[in-house]
């Protein structure tokens, strides 16, 4: 199908009945349970891939619902425990309630936070849109405090990432660089693809220069070759990284290029009844699956008329 199609598709996908949305979302989702993750864990720790666990969900209104989200991902670590999975877990702080107040979110979080210790695992903050990076990064600042495996992540469109990142080398620091998803003004975020990139890259080699270690998360398999240059010309080891991408992102070999030479890759599970949502704004981003799923839904119907 073509890309015009297809974007099509994708245009008009929020009205289509959402049994068709969930077929595109079993590509991206692992499912609405935590045990249906915690199988795709499972399944990636055997391949060789590490996994870290988000349940979906982001701008809870409500505090019973934050701290009822708490709760999940407490129980959620003790469950990886238990299964000896090699599996983290990630989170939003609007999740847990950051729309509310900060105090909300940071009880909520230390909830969370004091599970971790408990299991002797880890957790990665997410970032969200630029009203909350200051809370979300003193947020971290306040988890280090009380428990040293916690780590941001930075996003390398904003324009400050630099010099957080400067900052927050100020102590250990385990963080993600990702590109970044939300819409943010040209004030405060770069817009051309290719100054990201360069951006991407100035971070990274910021970080090897220093004495942090870095999650590389991007699906630009040019971006990925271009960061393994980096790290062959400043002979950074293994022990320095890892490569991070979404479960489901068709990625052509890649992750299993990078296992195979020796490199730590971590697949980002997510999960969970806010699935719908999720699903539309993968679909943004991906127009060609759409295109694919739609092809093979069609087939499926024409070949049960035919018969």
């Amino acid at each position: 199908m073509s890309l015009g199609l297809n974007k099509l598709l994708t245009a008009i996908l929020p009205i289509l009945p959402k049994a068709f949305v969930g077929l595109f979302a079993r590509s991206y989702v692992a499912g609405e349970t935590a045990e249906a993750a915690l199988t795709v864990a499972q399944k990636l720790n055997s391949q060789g891939f590490d996994a870290t666990l988000d349940i979906l969900g982001e701008h809870v209104k409500s505090a019973e619902e934050a701290a009822s989200i708490a709760d999940a991902y407490a129980g959620l670590y003790h469950e990886i425990a238990r299964l000896d999975l090699n599996a983290n877990i990630s989170l939003k702080p609007t999740h847990l309630g950051l729309d509310i107040d900060y105090d909300t979110c940071k009880r909520n979080l230390f909830k969370v936070l004091d599970a971790a210790a408990e299991t002797s695992n880890f957790l990665r903050i997410d970032m969200e849109n630029s009203p909350h990076t200051d809370d979300t990064l003193t947020l971290y600042q306040h988890s280090l405090e009380r428990y040293p495996r916690v780590g941001p992540v930075l996003q390398a469109y904003l324009y400050r990432s630099t010099e957080d990142l400067a900052r927050l080398m100020s102590s250990p620091l385990n963080f993600r660089l990702c590109k970044g998803i939300y819409r943010e003004s040209p004030d405060i975020a770069i817009q051309d693809r290719a100054a990201i990139n360069e951006n991407f890259l100035g971070l990274l080699r910021q970080s090897f220069e220093g004495s942090a270690y870095i999650a590389i998360a991007t699906h630009d398999q040019d971006l990925i070759r271009q960061s393994e240059e980096l790290i062959r010309v400043m002979d950074i080891p293994i022990s320095r990284f890892d490569f991070q991408v979404l479960y489901g992102v068709p990625m052509d070999g890649t992750l299993e290029v990078l296992r195979d030479r020796g490199y730590k890759v971590r697949i980002y599970i997510p999960f969970g009844e806010a699935w719908y949502a999720y699903a539309l704004r993968r679909a943004q981003e991906n127009p060609n699956l759409v295109g694919y799923i739609f092809s093979n839904f069609v087939r499926r119907i024409t070949t049960r008329a035919a018969n």
